[in-house]
């Protein structure tokens, strides 16, 4: 028994299953020896509702899990790097998929039989903005272990939206200002021209990288209704199914019964059949010794007058 192997184990499991779960390896563990992991066990915290829909959404839609993480390295290295404009079309696609996978995650739970209410799908959003504000965040979410929703970097989502809207800084209003008058002049720098065409290029390709995984995401939610309408459709069937069985199996009860019954009913009458031919006999018999007895009284009568 390995402690990830249980921890995997425990996380899928929904929040009030945990608990008893934790319990029994942990027992188990102790009964073999092993007290350290039986700690360590011990030591595993039941997720609340948030953080185990967190971990469902990496569990059932890992395909999910790359492009977000992708996305969270984009957006990290835009603050560092990118204009305005390109920062606002980012954080437009950000928003998007996060609100395209909290709602996956959200279809997931209610699936699983636990729906979740508007704060833990709050919460739930609140891991994925962090997710893609701290890479740490997102290796421990990317885990599926989480046993508390995460909480975003401290001012990672206002830093983006200063850096959407903030004007050029005095060091780069003086650089426009000289390659505006480089421009003029005809001498603007031909490499400063690539690198921006290349900046630019880059953020483009982001954005649709972005673009990509939202609509994946959206994707991916349209699959998980259309195999949820077809589930259902299925458990429709096998339950008329499943009643038509029942009905069946006691229609076959009650005539087994009715079988049973004339079966018993052609017994007895058999029965009184034989009685009745039993008596018969019995009957022609003493009718028969009876005739003999008059016969043999009238010859012993006729013989006594004759005598006389």
């Amino acid at each position: 028994m390995e402690l990830d192997d249980v921890a995997d184990e425990l996380y899928g499991l929904r929040p009030q299953e945990f608990t008893a779960a934790r319990d029994d390896r942990a027992r188990r563990a102790r009964a073999a020896g092993q007290r350290e992991l039986a700690a360590s066990i011990r030591a595993l915290r039941r997720p609340t509702l948030a953080a185990w829909a967190s971990n469902l959404l990496v569990r059932e839609q890992d395909e999910q899990v790359a492009p977000l993480l992708r996305l969270g390295e984009e957006l990290r290295g835009a603050h560092r790097n990118l204009e305005g404009a390109e920062l606002r079309a980012l954080s437009h696609q950000q928003h998007q998929l996060v609100n395209a996978l909290s709602e996956q995650a959200g279809r997931l739970a209610g699936d699983a039989g636990q729906p979740l209410g508007a704060q833990a799908q709050h919460e739930v959003a609140q891991t994925l903005h962090a997710v893609l504000a701290d890479p740490e965040a997102a290796r421990e979410w990317a885990a599926g272990r989480l046993s508390k929703p995460l909480t975003a970097t401290p001012g990672f989502e206002a830093a983006a939206r200063e850096a959407a809207a903030a004007p050029p800084s005095r060091d780069q209003a003086r650089k426009r200002s000289r390659e505006d008058r480089r421009d003029q002049a005809g001498g603007k720098d031909r490499k400063d021209r690539t690198d921006r065409k290349a900046a630019k290029s880059g953020a483009a390709k982001r954005t649709e990288d972005a673009r990509k995984a939202a609509r994946a995401v959206r994707e991916t939610a349209d699959q998980a209704r259309r195999r949820r309408r077809e589930a259902d459709r299925a458990a429709e069937e096998t339950a008329a199914a499943r009643a038509e069985r029942e009905e069946a199996e006691e229609r076959l009860v009650r005539l087994r019964a009715e079988v049973r019954e004339a079966e018993e009913a052609r017994k007895q009458s058999r029965g009184r059949e034989k009685e009745a031919e039993r008596a018969e006999r019995q009957a022609r018999r003493r009718a028969g010794e009876a005739e003999a007895a008059a016969e043999r009284a009238r010859r012993q009568a006729d013989a006594r007058g004759y005598g006389n």
